[in-house]
């Protein structure tokens, strides 16, 4: 996806209307699962497929491959960061959304995931800045206000 494109739908994230913010998110999405193209999408899908079935081990085998041989795939990293938090390894979930925002910024999946990791260990101040960031790209989001909120009222 072009720059243009990319600064179209970040604008479009703060539309007043609903469905206008929804395309947007679905366009974003897609493109973050496309970017290795039709092979990539195939793993990250069958990974999340045995996610779904409880084969963590499986899941995480396959992401781990994705991200060792594709380290540019921002995807694969995020996927792999739900799959810690999933596991409860929060700190290892926090890690890999750090890698994927330094590979995508405006990755609001990985800056949601990062508040919520943060929030698992205690380290409220710093999820609050992750939800915030979260709003920045995305204010319309409701649950990364509501998170944003339990996580001041906790200080």
């Amino acid at each position: 996806m072009d720059n243009a494109t990319t600064s179209r739908l970040l604008e479009n994230l703060k539309n007043s209307d609903p469905e206008v913010r929804e395309q947007a998110t679905h366009q974003l999405w897609e493109s973050w699962f496309w970017q290795k193209g039709l092979s990539g999408l195939k793993r990250l899908q069958h990974s999340q497929d045995l996610l779904d079935a409880g084969e963590l081990e499986a899941a995480m085998s396959i992401l781990n491959d994705l991200v060792e041989y594709q380290p540019d795939f921002a995807e694969a990293w995020n996927r792999r960061a739900v799959v810690h938090y999933t596991q409860q390894n929060f700190e290892l979930a926090r890690k890999d959304c750090e890698v994927v925002l330094d590979l995508v910024p405006f990755h609001f999946g990985a800056l949601h995931g990062l508040g919520l990791c943060c929030a698992s260990l205690g380290h409220f101040r710093e999820a609050i800045r992750a939800f915030r960031a979260a709003l920045d790209v995305q204010p319309h989001a409701l649950i990364n206000q509501k998170l944003l909120l339990e996580c001041s009222a906790k200080l």
